[in-house]
C-alpha cells in the first residue's frame, strides 16, 4: 500500500508534537536567562550543522545559481509571507498570545526539514518504502523539538503541519520519479539544503535578518540543473 511509505514521516510529526509540548510547559517554567543561552545554543549548532551539510557540493556554480535562482523564485512567490500569514491564521486559532509563535513553527520547520536526514530519508521511503532513516530523525526531532519549544513556545508544537506537507511530497515526488534520484542529485539537495540552514543560523543568532523561506523553490532548482548539466 502507498500509505505505507508515509510512516515514516507521520511518526516524525508525532515526535514532534509530543516533544513540542514538553517544551512549552517549560517555555513557562524557564527564566529568561536560561532561555537566551539555550536560543544561542540552538543557533550555534544549526549553523554548524547547516555548513557540514554545504560540504556535500560537487558543483559551486550549481549551488550558487539554485540558491540565486530559488531565493528569486521565492521572493516573486512571497513564501516567506505566506508562511507567516499560515502561521499567524494558527495563532488565532490556537488562541495563542505568544509573539515568538509564528517565528517559532518557521524556525522548527526550517530546521526539521532542510536537513540531510530528511531528504535522505524522504527518498528513501518513497523509492525503497525504507523508513528506518525517518525514523531515527524523529527521535532527533522530538528532542529538537524540546529545546525550541521552550524558547519559543507553543509555534513549534504546529511546525507538524507543514514538515507533514514537505516530507510527504518528497517522498511522493520519489515513489513517481525514483529512476531520477542519483546519489549527485541527494549530494546537491543536502548542499543547498546546508545553506538554507545556514541562513536559518544566522537569524537565530540575531546576526541578519534573512527571509529563509523564499529560498526553498532553490531545492527544486538544483535537481534540475543537476539533471541538465550533469
Amino acid at each position: 500500500m502507498i500509505f505505507l511509505i508515509f510512516i515514516g514521516s507521520i511518526v516524525n510529526a508525532i515526535g514532534v508534537i509530543i516533544g513540542g509540548s514538553i517544551g512549552f510547559f517549560l517555555h513557562k517554567n524557564l527564566p529568561s536567562n536560561i532561555k537566551n543561552i539555550v536560543f544561542n545554543g540552538l543557533g550555534l549548532a544549526t549553523l554548524f550543522l547547516g555548513i557540514s551539510m554545504a560540504m556535500k557540493n560537487t558543483n559551486f556554480l550549481i549551488l550558487i545559481f539554485s540558491i540565486l535562482l530559488g531565493g528569486i523564485a521565492g521572493e516573486l512567490l512571497k513564501i516567506d509571507r505566506f508562511l507567516n500569514s499560515l502561521g499567524n491564521k494558527l495563532k488565532k486559532i490556537s488562541g495563542s498570545k505568544n509573539d515568538d509563535f509564528t517565528e517559532g513553527l518557521i524556525a522548527a520547520f526550517l530546521l526539521f526539514c532542510m536537513g540531510s536526514m530528511t531528504i535522505i530519508g524522504s527518498i528513501n521511503a518513497g523509492i525503497n518504502g525504507n523508513n528506518e532513516l525517518l525514523f531515527a530523525k524523529s527521535l532527533m526531532d522530538f528532542f529538537a523539538s524540546i529545546a525550541f519549544a521552550s524558547t519559543y513556545g507553543i509555534g513549534v508544537i504546529f511546525s507538524f503541519i507543514p514538515l507533514l506537507l514537505f516530507q510527504g511530497s518528497l517522498t511522493y515526488f520519489a515513489f513517481f520519479f525514483q529512476d531520477s534520484f542519483s546519489n549527485l542529485i541527494i549530494n546537491n539537495l543536502t548542499a543547498v539544503g546546508g545553506i538554507i540552514i545556514m541562513g536559518l543560523g544566522l537569524n537565530l543568532l540575531k546576526l541578519k535578518k534573512i527571509k529563509v523561506a523564499n529560498f526553498l523553490p532553490s531545492l527544486l532548482i538544483v535537481i534540475i540543473l543537476t539533471l541538465i548539466f550533469l
